[in-house]
């Protein structure tokens, strides 16, 4: 029996971030494929048989019901000794990077990708502004990484893993160019893809797509 059920829906980068450290660890999972764009996750049936925080991705583990990302990649990579901080200084840079990427870049950039391709007329006010700030966070990011190979040192670790999920999906779905508009992004983003096992995000994540817009 897979120790491993995940709740997802293809476009939810979180729910990659999760299928693609599974996959690097080497551990199967069961594919569970949720409705997100129907709204079941707001529903009370739903909340009270899954999250009661009403969010994707949902990790089941045995007999645990597991949610929020960052937290569950930092228990597999301690289950699985892959990933982490070789010391105390490194482990907090993990912690850092993952913190600024849940409050930052994932933050800002699922809310953006989401309204700009997956619904039919996005408000160009609030769009603008989400960007402006991503636009900020990607020249954040480019800039560290132009002297280094990934996030913390010369290996990757959760960080990258969590960095990278909403900027590994097709280009037209947010917009950017990264090869032209970020290249030291762009040529991490290609270390990680190198990386024995990596999968795209709509291979891992199969089922049913939204509507997509762009």
């Amino acid at each position: 029996m897979t120790r491993y059920r995940l709740h997802y829906f293809p476009e939810s980068g979180n729910s990659y971030k999760l299928a693609l450290m599974l996959t690097l660890c080497g551990q199967a999972f069961e594919p569970v494929w949720t409705d997100f764009g129907g709204g079941v996750t707001r529903t009370p049936a739903w909340r009270a048989a899954v999250n009661p925080m009403g969010e994707i991705p949902v990790l089941e583990d045995g007999p645990e019901r597991l949610t929020q990302t960052a937290p569950i990649l930092l228990r597999l990579s301690e289950r699985y000794g892959k990933f982490g901080g070789t010391d105390e200084a490194d482990r907090f840079e993990v912690l850092r990077w993952l913190f600024w990427d849940n409050h930052k870049l994932t933050g800002y950039m699922a809310t953006y990708r989401y309204y700009r391709a997956f619904t039919p007329s996005p408000d160009s006010v609030v769009q603008a502004y989400l960007k402006r700030r991503i636009d900020d966070y990607l020249g954040i990011l480019d800039t560290h990484l132009r002297d280094r190979a990934f996030a913390i040192g010369d290996k990757p670790t959760v960080a990258d893993i969590s960095m990278m999920a909403y900027l590994s999906f097709p280009k037209n779905e947010a917009g950017y160019d990264l090869p032209v508009s970020h290249p030291s992004i762009a040529a991490w983003l290609s270390r990680l893809a190198a990386l024995p096992g990596w999968q795209a995000p709509y291979d891992l994540l199969p089922g049913q797509r939204l509507r997509c817009y762009v």
